[in-house]
This record gives structure tokens, sequence and C-alpha cells, in this order.
């Protein structure tokens, strides 16, 4: 289910704003989230909330370089996501930025977010789509694309399990019993080719016959767990 009564926000605060609203309908409760991939990307802004966050990602150098960089984490882990410590029933928000394409075995990674989802709790998945032309190329051409960011600021490799596109989303979603609240895509700048990125987008686009779209690159997803896990979803 996809509710859009709420015109999208630039994609850089869409989930800050859920999680501040989140935290508004509870206000005497302290916001205990999950930043799942805290070795890449900015965190969540709750404002002057109470909360607590937990990091968590692989263990890579890079990864461990940039956590140590964070100031925002109370505490984190990183190493197997299939084994890293998740307590269940423990967030509030698992915030997933560009974690879902980039590692092995993902739908038993968002298995253990999942379970460690408070029931109403917010997942909150920001990912680069494999069912698009950008994806197709960033598995299929030496070295992995970036968009038009440098490549210091680039999300590490991709690995594009099945689950990692919009239609595996859905599908994992319905199968969960999960709720997608909202679901916005966005085009990213592509470095490729020495500029000639776009171009190569829409060269895949037509040769696939519109089974690889260049219309979007990635996608952001607002996913609610329901309270009662034997509701029905409509």
């Amino acid at each position: 289910m996809t509710d859009l009564r709420t015109p999208p926000v630039d994609d850089g605060e869409l989930f800050s704003a859920r999680a501040r609203q989140y935290a508004r309908e509870r206000p005497l409760h302290r916001i205990h989230v999950l930043e799942a991939g805290c070795g890449w990307g900015p965190g969540l802004d709750l404002g002057d909330r109470d909360h607590l966050v937990t990091g968590v990602d692989m263990e890579a150098p890079e990864l461990r370089a940039r956590t140590l960089e964070r100031t925002d984490l109370d505490d984190w882990h990183l190493g197997d996501l299939r084994t890293v410590p998740l307590p269940p029933r423990a967030f509030d928000v698992v915030h997933a930025s560009y974690l879902i394409e980039r590692v092995p075995h993902a739908e038993l990674v968002l298995d253990r977010f999942v379970a460690a989802l408070k029931p109403g709790g917010l997942l909150l998945v920001r990912l680069r789509d494999r069912d698009t032309a950008f994806g197709f190329l960033d598995r299929t051409l030496p070295g992995p694309l970036r968009g038009g960011a440098p490549a210091h600021d680039a999300p590490p490799p991709a690995v594009y399990d099945r689950v990692a596109s919009r239609a595996g989303m859905r599908w994992y979603c319905a199968m969960r019993g999960l709720v997608i609240a909202e679901e916005h895509t966005a085009r990213r700048p592509l470095a490729a080719a020495a500029g000639r990125g776009e171009s190569l987008c829409r060269l895949v686009a037509l040769a696939s016959r519109g089974r690889l779209t260049a219309a979007h690159s990635e996608l952001a997803l607002v996913i609610r767990k329901p309270e009662n896990r034997f509701a029905r979803v409509i």
C-alpha cells in the first residue's frame, strides 16, 4: 500500500522528517534508532528529541574509518550483518540508506532488521534499484558506477541481490506483512564513460525494450511494521 497524501520532500530530508513525525506521536518516548549502514551516509536528524542511536555495518577498513568519525552514534557494531547483535523489538526506527544493494544475503539481513523493529516502528530504506539501466551498468561495467559525488563520497560497491529493487522490496513487504507507506524514486547523475552515463542508461533502456528503466536509479521507501503481526494488510 502506498500513501502519497504528503507530497515528497527532498530525499535528503525525507527520512528525518518521517522519523520526527514518528517521535512527535510519542512525546514521552525515547526514540531508539538503528543506523544500518553506519559506515556510509548521514544519519537522521531528530532535532531535540531524546534518542539513542546504534550503528551496524559490514566490517571493512573504509567503513570502520567512517564509523569512527561519526559523533552521533551511542554504540556500534561492525561485522557480518547476519550475526551482529540486534536485540528483538528494540528499535523504533531502522534507517538503512544505500545498504540493501551492497550486502550479500540481503533478504536475511532485512529479516533481522524487521525482527529488531518494534511493532508500529519505521523501516526507512534507500537503495539503488537493480532493475534499472543504472543498476545494470553498475553490475556489468568494470568498476562500480558512481553518482555526481566525488569517489570518497560515493556508496561502496554493490552486490544487488534480487530484493534490491522496486519489485523485490514490494514482494518482500507483502510476504512479511509490512506496509509501504511511501515510495519515491530519484535519478542521480552518472559519472561513467567520461560523463556519458546518462546516454548509456538511455541506450540500455532502449535495448532492454523497457525492462530496465532509465527514469530512475534509486528508491526511497517508508515502511511500517504493523502493531499487530496478525493484522491484515489491505
